[in-house]
């Protein structure tokens, strides 16, 4: 129940349609319960348990203890007052009294559930933007640690599962308790006898479902880890079907997307099965209860004459009407149990701690004015250190090359002083100042970045260049494609800036799609440019058309660039070799050629990786 009430808070903002909603379903009660008592004149006309309609005085309320006797008198008082003497005429009131109650009843039934739509889908979207939301603010290193599948699963699966498990329990808070209590007075007014067995069923109905939910929670959570599974498997599937395809692989991966589908299979049975079981049984318990009530009801009229048969029919028809929302509630409880294993795995990205999160009154700096900083920092994504005591000053204006073997941690600069991750050891300042002391926003803003791999969405070219740049026009587009080198094929194709370049930018070549980058990057304008590997998945003519591109973009701007290839960093200012995490060698092209170290061999191999 935790979870329910943790997912009760998304429904503060829709407070009134839950007042619409609870003031409905009072009326609904209500009009439900009368609408059964008015049976109660209509039987004994039918039954003529009355010889004849005698004029009575209009009845006066005196306390609690006279209800039962005032509501009959009452009711008897304006049948008789109608039908004045007529048996039909007080058959037709009481008919048209009965259907007049069964349309309120149901008029403010309808309204409920209208207000319920609003509050139930609201609290939905709400939570479904709230786990996007956290999606997109956690660091790199949690999903370094997640499968992508199972955070999709997550956010679509579980939300869902809370929608038409854990959620329409919300209809019930205060529906079927007010029904149960409404009916319960009259049953109480009506017969306190037979009402006992009413009170002996309630709990004990609870008991046996809570019983068969017990371990629901267990499997549903199984069901839902499954589906992250199956999801998982699809997703790398279609991310690396060249692949699969190339290394006749299909086999193997139909065989692990089958062993997870029949575990979902197998699951899903389980707890299917267990959820189907609780309706039967709650219906029988009430087949039960109705029996013995028959049986004592019945001698209550034939025997001991304490009770009227139209009265005993009328308290039947109520003691029906009290399983209905009774079992619903039966149900409702089973629902939140399998909701539980969805709502907690939901909370688990919502609660997750961001320690990447801004400080408060975080800086925000819109300018860079002097130089960047790296003192003495160390850094580590697990136990070793990928980075040790790194000491490193970039003036303005300046080009840093960083080069190295693999695993020398030269990614791992671009992904501190973008604040991917934060340092272990020591600090990065902007101008004097630590970026950790600055707002995220701001200190990105400051930064445009050109990975490897161009990362481009299933958007046109126009949405994916102003991703950085929303106030660009078409003509800073254009001008950034020129400077980019990419506007002498963009012009050629269909549709120009507006062509779509379909899923991450499949319908263009390697080239093409990190010229595409560069022109991101430069539309954006910022005054420090990060490089990471930037034409090192390129062919020969790609890398040539694409170094033009960088050239002209780290034109009057301060860059860092992470080195694949001599082509890229030989104009650098200052060219930093790491080894193993530390600086080893430092200076221009010219003069670590000169020095025939570390950084000459890496030339001779040709091999920056």
């Amino acid at each position: 129940m935790k979870q329910f009430f943790n997912i009760l808070q998304y429904a503060r903002p829709y407070k009134r349609y839950a007042a619409g909603h609870i003031i409905s379903n009072i009326f609904y009660a209500l009009f439900g319960t009368l609408s059964f008592i008015a049976l109660i004149p209509m039987l004994e006309i039918l039954f003529e348990e009355k010889a004849d309609l005698k004029p009575i005085a209009k009845p006066v309320f005196t306390g609690l203890g006279n209800l039962k006797q005032f509501g009959q008198d009452f009711l008897a008082f304006h049948v008789n007052q109608f039908a004045q003497n007529d048996p039909q005429k007080a058959l037709l009131f009481v008919v048209g009294l009965i259907i007049s109650l069964f349309l309120l009843k149901n008029i403010f039934g309808y309204l409920a559930n209208y207000f319920m739509v609003f509050l139930r889908n609201g609290v939905v979207r709400d939570l479904r933007n709230k786990v996007y939301q956290k999606t997109v603010e956690l660091p790199l290193s949690f999903f370094s640690e997640q499968r992508k599948g199972d955070i999709m699963a997550r956010v679509t699966q579980d939300v869902a599962t809370l929608q038409y498990s854990m959620l329409p329990a919300l209809e019930l808070i205060v529906r079927e308790p007010l029904t149960i209590i409404f009916t319960l007075i009259m049953m109480i007014v009506l017969s306190p006898k037979l009402t006992i067995f009413v009170f002996v069923f309630i709990p004990l109905a609870g008991l046996v479902i809570s019983r068969i939910g017990r371990s629901l929670k267990r499997k549903s959570d199984r069901v839902q880890k499954e589906q992250g599974n199956i999801l998982s498997t699809l997703e790398e599937t279609l991310s690396g079907l060249r692949i699969i395809k190339g290394f006749n692989a299909e086999e193997k991966f139909k065989s692990k997307f089958n062993d997870s589908a029949n575990r979902f299979f197998h699951f899903s049975n389980k707890l299917l099965n267990r959820q189907n079981l609780a309706s039967p049984t709650s219906e029988f318990l009430g087949i039960l209860v109705i029996s013995i009530l028959l049986l004592y009801g019945g001698q209550l009229v034939l025997v001991d004459q304490s009770l009227s048969g139209s009265a005993f029919i009328a308290f039947m028809g109520l003691a029906y009407q009290i399983m209905v929302p009774a079992k619903a509630i039966s149900r409702g409880l089973y629902n939140i149990k399998q909701g539980d294993a969805a709502a907690e795995r939901i909370q688990e990205i919502i609660d997750a701690p961001n320690p990447l999160k801004d400080k408060e009154n975080a800086l925000v700096k819109s300018s860079f004015d002097a130089e960047i900083v790296f003192e003495n920092i160390s850094f580590k994504y697990d136990k070793e250190l990928v980075l040790k005591n790194f000491s490193l000053t970039i003036p303005k204006g300046e080009t840093v090359a960083l080069v190295g073997q693999s695993g020398s941690g030269k990614s791992t600069i671009a992904n501190l002083i973008t604040r991917f991750y934060d340092v272990t050891e020591g600090r990065i300042l902007i101008d004097g100042i630590d970026i950790r002391d600055l707002s995220t926003n701001a200190l990105r803003s400051q930064l445009g970045i050109v990975t490897q791999d161009a990362i481009l969405f299933n958007d046109s070219i126009k949405n994916n260049l102003k991703l950085g740049n929303d106030e660009a026009t078409d003509e800073d587009i254009v001008d950034a494609l020129k400077v980019a080198n990419a506007w002498e094929f963009v012009k050629e194709l269909p549709d120009g800036i507006e062509t779509n370049i379909g899923d991450a930018g499949n319908k263009l070549s390697g080239g093409q799609k990190q010229r595409l980058s560069i022109a991101r990057a430069v539309l954006k304008s910022p005054p420090i440019m990060v490089l990471d590997e930037a034409t090192s998945a390129l062919d020969t003519e790609s890398e040539r058309l694409v170094q033009v591109a960088l050239e002209n973009m780290m034109k009057n701007r301060t860059s860092i660039v992470i080195a694949h290839r001599l082509s890229t960093i030989q104009n650098a200012d200052n060219i930093v070799v790491l080894n193993k995490g530390e600086i080893v060698e430092k200076g221009k092209h010219a003069e670590l050629i000169a020095k025939q170290g570390v950084y000459q061999k890496l030339v001779e191999m040709q091999s920056f990786e």
